[in-house]
């Protein structure tokens, strides 16, 4: 899971060597954090919040097949 998000966060951004993604597993899920540059805030979040919807929903699709719950966090 984490490198799918990472893959998907770099391709959106404008600086690809300041995605860092960590990655974290408690009781109930997996959660990943999602750290860009502060000038790419706007490209992972979109309109509305479309964007990182749209990545928390591929994200949550690749998981159900492995029958885990992740958690997506976009961090600044």
């Amino acid at each position: 899971m984490k490198e799918l998000v990472e893959v998907i966060a770099k391709s959106l951004v404008d600086y690809p060597e300041k995605v860092v993604v960590t990655e974290s597993e408690n009781e109930k899920a997996i959660v990943l954090e999602l750290r860009v540059s502060q000038s790419d805030m706007g490209k992972v979040i979109g309109k509305q919040g479309r964007i990182a919807k749209a990545l928390r929903t591929v994200v949550k699709a690749a998981a159900s097949k492995e029958d885990k719950k992740v958690i997506v966090e976009i961090m600044q």
